[in-house]
């Protein structure tokens, strides 16, 4: 009898012990309920990051302008911030992000041999409404180069636009800024290429960190710049956000490169 009694106890308290484990095991599979929190009605962007106008200017130039030009206009606040050696498929994304959130147009000088292995960004670069210019095939020194290569590597370039975009550039920014006279009349004549150097040069190239390149050139532009970056660096790209937004704050509205040297030439 002793024994039929410890039995019945243990079989009720096994009972017992697997009723909780099983209520315990649905409690932790019960899904929890997501916090719910209060929207942020306390942020505004600053002011300058709600830049919507959009810069209608007219790109007409063909003709009508010399065959050298770093600058444009210096009584009017339109600049033009320019990209060599694109695109990159890392940095060249990033930045065109950058832009597009702040409703800026850039120009960027690409490199035949880049968009042969990148043609899906250069699409997004026009499709994004900036402009291109050749910066040649191979970024090779021109001025040191025979006519017949200085046409290969303007050619080579054009053609790779043109394949990938359906579109023709309309400038060119030699490499290095190095181009003999004689040639730049030459490109002129051939091509309607005007070259395009710059006067707002931070020196990106030497990696000199983005808070450097952020200060150069902010201290560096006024109207009319044409601001030399180079979406090649990765630093560059970092030190783009504090740069656009300095140059939003200062009142300076971006345009490509053919709007302002459109602006020259209905001033002459």
């Amino acid at each position: 009898m002793a024994k039929r009694s410890l039995v019945i106890m243990l079989l009720m308290a096994f009972v017992m012990f697997s009723t909780n484990c099983s209520a315990d095991k649905d409690k932790l599979q019960k899904p929890v309920p997501p916090v719910k929190t209060k929207a942020n009605t306390q942020y505004r962007p600053p002011s300058y990051l709600k830049n919507d106008q959009t810069v209608m200017l007219g790109a007409h130039f063909q003709g009508l302008v010399g065959t050298t030009h770093n600058s444009g206009l210096r009584n009017e606040k339109f600049i033009a911030l320019t990209f060599d050696d694109g695109p990159h498929p890392k940095n060249t994304p990033r930045l065109l992000e950058m832009l597009k959130s702040r409703n800026i147009k850039a120009t960027f000088y690409v490199i035949g041999s880049s968009i042969d292995s990148n043609p899906h960004i250069l699409k997004r670069i026009v499709a994004d409404g900036h402009e291109v210019g050749n910066h040649t095939y191979t970024h090779g020194n021109l001025s040191k180069m025979s006519d017949a290569a200085l046409r290969r590597e303007l050619d080579r370039c054009r053609d790779s636009i043109g394949r990938v975009t359906g579109v023709q550039p309309r400038t060119m920014r030699p490499p290095y800024g190095a181009l003999l006279t004689r040639q730049r009349e030459m490109i002129m004549r051939e091509y309607g290429y005007p070259t395009i150097l710059w006067d707002v040069d931070p020196r990106d190239w030497q990696r000199p960190g983005p808070s450097v390149v952020t200060q150069r050139i902010l201290t560096g532009t006024r109207n009319g710049s044409v601001v030399l970056a180079h979406d090649l660096h990765k630093p560059t790209i970092d030190a783009m956000p504090a740069t656009l937004d300095g140059l939003l704050r200062k009142g300076y509205q971006f345009v490509t490169v053919s709007q302002l040297l459109s602006r020259k030439a209905s001033a002459q």
